[in-house]
């Protein structure tokens, strides 16, 4: 299961669920500039406020880091 937590108006977040898309891998969107309590989850496991968070399986990636993402989500460039 990916999971991202975003906010519409950031470009990273945007750039990540097209090339996420793109690769044909399905992920929930969770708007955190709408969603206290998803907000504050993401803070917690995360340890910022910046978005994009990335939540693969157990894994959490902050920012666009195209290689872990790849790399845990087996996508083969």
């Amino acid at each position: 299961m990916v999971k991202i937590y975003s906010t519409p108006t950031c470009v990273y977040c945007k750039t990540l669920k097209g090339y996420l898309a793109k690769n044909n891998i399905q992920f929930e969107d969770i708007d955190v500039s709408k969603d206290e309590k998803q907000l504050q989850y993401m803070i917690k496991v995360s340890g910022q406020m910046g978005v994009p968070v990335i939540e693969i399986d157990d894994n959490i990636i902050t920012g666009f880091d195209k290689q872990k993402i790849d790399e845990l989500l087996k996508i083969n460039k």
